[in-house]
């Protein structure tokens, strides 16, 4: 038989009925830790703990036991339904052992309540006529069976009145019909611009129509409607939510987490809160395009353009963040890595001796970059340059900003921390604009560049509040600190980039070499270095004969072809002294829509040098329209190194007039010798290609050039180091 206390757990004993892997067994022995069961057909011992969890196991006849009590669950309930279900629990214990202290106690047992005298139905009968009479309401036998069943199974906070912890429903008494046709409206909205909560009442109706008959089921108030839709839409889908919700697709949002520096390095691009002057007079807001690494969520790389950043300029930045940072001339020593107490320079310094004289900035070899679905970070010329560095490329999921939080949140840092502390700041949107923002606009995007570069490695020693080290939890750490801790466990991997490495990071296109050149465009590149190669097949037989050819979306006053003996090798345009400044592939289409066609092609490309010269000059003495001045505020001033150019001191633009990508290159005749597997550094004179210098004005140790998009020189930068 199963023995229990009084209002205790059933007892397994001699004789009790058990159930068991589905059937019904007998105990008919206990030894030890085993239990010998028996039914019609078999016998069997097994062990107690194997007995007890199996997960049909139960000894039969015996009521179901208390549950432990919930008590987490019945704090949250209000103290007056708290206070009934205990006053329930003293009269349920009543009913089961006669005792409200339950059982065991030496409380008077009054009468009525006798397990020894009267039946469980008769005590529950009892309870039901005592509880009427003190004003519980309405109770009878069934109640009181419910609530003791409900206080075996769940405890106290079965006792408790759920009507008061009840959650109300979202949608309340509104017809099932209505909110399922409400999801589905919701639904079809989602991904396409969102309008008003207005709009979508008629194609609620328009569902319900369809789906059970016009007029059918009649639609409620627009007022409910409204209190409706808004309790349904999830935060993305609600049309009147803001632009950027946080957690748009209900996703939670995951920390990313990196170990080691560059392990996960996120770009992105936005546009700067500031209005910069552009070359041709008009303002704008830049493009800033910012690489975060992860790990010390140091800025390693922020390019300002104009405007249209393109694949170009997304590669550019591996160069960039892989090779220290030099000090500007007019940069205080606090600046440079050498004063900074918290970086071990001296050790650095023994691995790459590039660190000499860089800024206090941190250096990062990339592992994973992670993107958004932007073109110009998925196309071939990004993809290609970061295979080539071993880099791999990881695209956020699309409609997930989260996925980049950190340079998100970094881009908040900038306009908080720089932006709003230079002329000519915007604000965020146009309520936060001011009325004289155009008139105090006064930087160009170069200076505005210089600025931004020189309050980054300001930033890097401010502490940031994301960065914790597991020895000093409670410290922010700066991103410089950081950076310090993780390459003293991670180690330092130095990359060193040539002149070839930048040539190789530019688009690329096959092409024929005729008697005459090469044609693109209808812009021809001839050079007598091509002699040999006229009119001959490439050596890749599967591209048809075809040349491989690189060249500078933003500048296409050359390109550079691959020779058979492997390099790439400048081929300047036919007409590239009668244009003295860059111009790209959108300002030539817009040349040849307005000059007359020729039917010889030579005179027809000589016209169009013309043409573009004009509008050049055009452009200097602000005579230009607003069609071709929207036009030419998309031509960044090209910065493409030259192989055979020696670095150029600092200041050469006041020497020359232009900068230093702006500068005739007569060194073209070179490329003979260069073909000859000739060293390029073989060149001593600084000054070849421009003979108003004297030797004398070149300083001994020339410092590498600002090239005003906050990227190295990369020819300059491996010949300096």
């Amino acid at each position: 038989m199963s023995r229990a206390r009084p209002g205790g757990r059933p007892v397994v004993a001699v004789g009790a009925q058990v159930c068991f892997r589905g059937r019904r067994w007998q105990v008919v022995g206990l030894a030890g830790q085993h239990v010998h069961l028996s039914d019609e057909e078999s016998s069997e011992a097994v062990l107690a703990g194997h007995l007890f969890a199996d997960p049909g196991f139960a000894v039969l006849g015996t009521e179901v036991p208390q549950a432990v009590p919930q008590w987490g669950l019945f704090q949250t309930a209000p103290e007056a339904a708290r206070q009934k279900a205990l006053a329930w629990q003293r009269h349920i214990r009543e009913v089961e052992c006669g005792s409200p202290e339950g059982p065991g106690s030496s409380a008077v047992m009054r009468e009525q309540y006798d397990p020894g005298r009267f039946t469980l139905a008769e005590r529950e009968a009892a309870k039901a006529e005592e509880l009427t009479a003190l004003g519980f309401g309405r109770v009878t036998r069934s109640t009181v069976q419910r609530m003791r069943l409900a206080y075996r199974k769940q405890g106290l906070w079965g006792l408790v009145d759920h009507r008061t912890t009840r959650s109300p429903s979202p949608t309340g008494r509104a017809d099932e019909r209505v909110v399922a046709a409400v999801r589905e409206a919701l639904r079809r909205q989602r991904g396409r611009s969102r309008g008003t909560i207005g709009a979508l009442i008629p194609q609620i109706g328009r569902i319900l129509a369809d789906r059970h008959g016009a007029g059918t089921v009649p639609l409620p108030g627009r007022s409910t409607l409204y209190r409706l839709i808004r309790a349904v839409a999830a935060p993305g889908d609600l049309p009147d939510a803001p632009a950027r919700p946080l957690a748009a697709d209900g996703r939670a949002l995951v920390p990313t987490v990196a170990l080691r520096p560059g392990e996960q390095v996120q770009i992105d691009t936005t546009r700067l809160d500031i209005l910069a002057r552009f070359e041709d007079g008009t303002l704008g807001r830049p493009e800033l395009t910012t690489a975060v690494d992860v790990a010390s969520r140091a800025v390693v790389a922020a390019v300002l353009r104009p405007a249209g950043t393109q694949a170009v300029d997304a590669a550019l930045l591996l160069a960039e963040m892989a090779v220290p940072h030099p000090v500007r001339p007019t940069w205080p020593d606090a600046l440079r890595l050498d004063h900074a107490d918290v970086l071990p320079h001296a050790r650095l310094l023994t691995v790459d001796e590039r660190l000499d004289g860089a800024a206090a900035r941190p250096v990062v070899v990339p592992e994973t970059i992670v993107v958004d679905r932007g073109k110009i970070f998925l196309s071939q010329t990004f993809i290609a340059a970061c295979e080539t560095l071993g880099i791999s490329v990881q695209p956020a999921p699309p409609h997930a900003p989260t996925a980049k939080g950190i340079v998100e949140r970094t881009f908040g840092s900038i306009n908080a921390l720089f932006c709003q502390h230079v002329a000519g700041y915007t604000g965020s949107d146009v309520t936060r604009r001011g009325r004289t923002a155009e008139t105090e606009a006064c930087f160009s995007v170069p200076q505005l560049q210089d600025l931004l570069d020189e309050w980054l490695i300001h930033y890097h020693h401010r502490p940031h509040n994301g960065l914790r080290h597991p020895l000093l939890p409670k410290t922010a750490l700066s991103p410089n600190q950081m950076w310090a801790a993780l390459i003293a466990v991670a180690g330092y991997v130095p990359v060193p980039l040539s002149g070839h490495d930048y040539l190789e990071l530019l688009p690329m296109r096959w092409q024929t070499i005729t008697e005459h050149g090469i044609r693109v465009q209808h812009r021809t590149y001839d050079h007598d270095v091509l002699g040999p190669y006229r009119r001959q097949p490439s050596p890749h037989a599967a591209r048809g004969g075809k040349w491989e050819i690189h060249h500078n979306p933003h500048d296409a006053r050359q390109i550079w072809v691959r020779l058979p003996h492997g390099r790439l090798v400048e081929i300047p345009w036919i007409h590239r002294d009668h244009t003295h400044h860059p111009f790209n592939e959108r300002t030539w289409q817009y040349v040849q829509s307005i000059t007359a066609r020729r039917t010889d092609p030579a005179t027809h490309e000589a016209d169009l040098a013309d043409a573009l010269d004009q509008l050049q000059r055009r452009a200097r003495t602000g005579s230009t329209t607003r069609t071709e001045q929207a036009l030419l505020a998309r031509t960044a001033p090209a910065r493409t190194p030259h192989p055979l150019t020696a670095p150029q001191p600092a200041d050469n633009t006041e020497h020359t007039g232009h900068s230093t990508a702006q500068a005739p290159r007569d060194s073209i005749d070179d490329l003979d010798d260069w073909a000859d597997d000739t060293d390029p550094t073989e060149h001593p004179d600084p000054t070849h290609g421009n003979t108003e210098e004297t030797a004398d004005e070149v300083p001994e140790a020339p410092v590498l050039p600002y090239t005003g998009l906050g990227l190295y020189d990369a020819q300059a930068e491996a010949d300096t180091w």
